[in-house]
């Protein structure tokens, strides 16, 4: 009797184990579909045989001054080469925020980084999850990670970073209109914001969007943007340590000229060479001034910072050997009028944004 059930079980085995083997399953090395080989998603909606990456930053409700999501990388469970790309999404409360969701390659580091191009609501909570794709397959979603937005602008040793489209700044405003998701207008010629650094920047970049600037706004040698040393916050123009940026108005003999000049405390005066252009006061442009010892030039391009290029010029006698130390070290969107007049202080109507300045890289701002 016992011998009997053991044939029987046996049997059942075997039979088991043709079935099995009868039957089509894929191969290990697919990692495109899901474990049953349908291609039908899994119960957490993967459809891709990846594990899930794991946010690294920020989490745990951290508020960055700029934002960078950065997460782990994933891999193919049965082919671990696989090239995947990664997928992030941004939610605010239940709700998704389409426009910041973003795919991006894995790059060549540990780990994987995006900087949403999207705006957010400033100062409030989100939460942001990754997860891996190949093709048209995705992987599971990484544990969702809490942060909170930016909160707008800062001053930080000798750095900048200052929205403006949230209705303030981290400067201090002197007749300035603060637009609704647009940024700040300097309304006329004494209209300016100036930022006051604890520690000069004596290499870097000054840079900032504006729009509604061009050559029909009255002016004359007028400044879209400027740095002096301070502590006096008057007249730039006997400051030993000084640079501006100019876009020359209506009452000048070629309005629409682009200019600039700076001093690097050797009394010697290094110009832009003059260009003159028509600019239209409905498109937004991206004013960029990068100096270190020996360096200067002034960059201006059409919409944002991979526009098209429109004036790029260092000074036809060089940058010197002395090093830009001003101390105190202001800079200003516009200028402080000075005693040239109203004609050569700031050009007025224009509307600033995204400004940054520092001896980092510019962060990628939102809509650039």
């Amino acid at each position: 009797m016992h011998q009997k059930r053991f044939v029987l079980c046996s049997a059942a085995a075997v039979l088991a184990v043709a079935i099995a083997c009868s039957k089509s399953s894929p191969s290990p090395a697919s990692p495109s579909v899901t474990e049953n080989g349908s291609g039908e998603a899994g119960p957490d909606g993967s459809t891709l045989k990846a594990t899930a990456p794991t946010a690294v930053s920020p989490v745990g409700g951290a508020q960055p001054d700029s934002l960078t999501l950065t997460s782990s990388k994933a891999e193919g469970k049965y082919d671990k080469s696989l090239p995947l790309s990664y997928q992030f999404q941004i939610s605010s409360g239940s709700t998704v925020v389409s426009a910041c969701t973003g795919t991006v390659a894995p790059g060549s580091e540990s780990t994987v980084s995006y900087s949403p191009s999207c705006a957010l609501e400033f100062d409030q909570p989100h939460t942001w999850k990754v997860r891996a794709r190949y093709l048209d397959f995705v992987g599971p979603w990484s544990a969702e990670a809490s942060f909170r937005s930016p909160s707008g602008g800062y001053i930080r040793g000798n750095e900048i970073f200052d929205p403006l489209t949230n209705g303030k700044t981290a400067g201090e405003p002197n007749g300035v209109q603060f637009i609704a998701g647009q940024g700040a207008k300097l309304v006329d010629h004494g209209s300016f914001i100036r930022y006051r650094l604890p520690v000069n920047l004596q290499q870097g970049e000054f840079s900032m969007m504006v729009l509604g600037a061009d050559e029909g706004a009255e002016g004359d040698k007028s400044k879209i943007f400027s740095m002096q040393e301070g502590p006096f916050e008057g007249d730039i123009t006997d400051d030993d340590y000084r640079m501006t940026a100019e876009l020359r108005g209506r009452n000048y003999g070629a309005p629409g000229s682009i200019a600039y000049r700076i001093i690097f405390g050797d009394g010697v005066s290094r110009d832009g060479e003059r260009e003159q252009h028509n600019f239209d006061s409905t498109r937004w442009y991206f004013w960029r001034f990068v100096w270190a010892t020996g360096l200067a030039r002034l960059e201006v391009r059409e919409d944002g910072p991979s526009g098209r290029v429109i004036y790029n010029r260092t000074p036809g006698n060089g940058g010197g050997s002395h090093p830009y130390r001003p101390d105190p070290h202001y800079l200003y969107l516009g200028t402080a009028m000075g005693r040239a007049g109203a004609l050569d202080a700031t050009l007025p109507g224009g509307i600033y944004k995204n400004v940054w300045a520092s001896s980092r890289p510019r962060p990628r701002f939102p809509g650039e």
